[in-house]
């Protein structure tokens, strides 16, 4: 079981995004994974990580979309 989970700030955010027509696809996807997270039930995916890790990794993000992908790394697998 992971007992990190995500902020209600973030939580906030990422479901500003999943409502927001104009987010980009990754936004998306990273958002609903910090929501899902909301739950300490929930641990972040390989498949999720490493797409989060990509885009921490690349400059072309807004900071919003690296906080969520921040919020997902930290919630990660630490065996992976």
């Amino acid at each position: 079981m992971n007992n990190k989970r995500s902020s209600k700030n973030l939580a906030s955010t990422a479901a500003k995004i999943l409502n927001n027509d104009n987010a980009s696809k990754i936004q998306r996807s990273l958002a609903g994974g910090v929501l899902s997270q909301r739950n300490p039930n929930k641990q972040t995916g390989a498949d999720m990580e490493s797409k989060a890790s990509k885009v921490l990794s690349s400059e072309k993000y807004s900071d919003t979309t690296k906080s969520l992908a921040a919020s997902l790394v930290s919630q990660s697998n630490r065996e992976r």
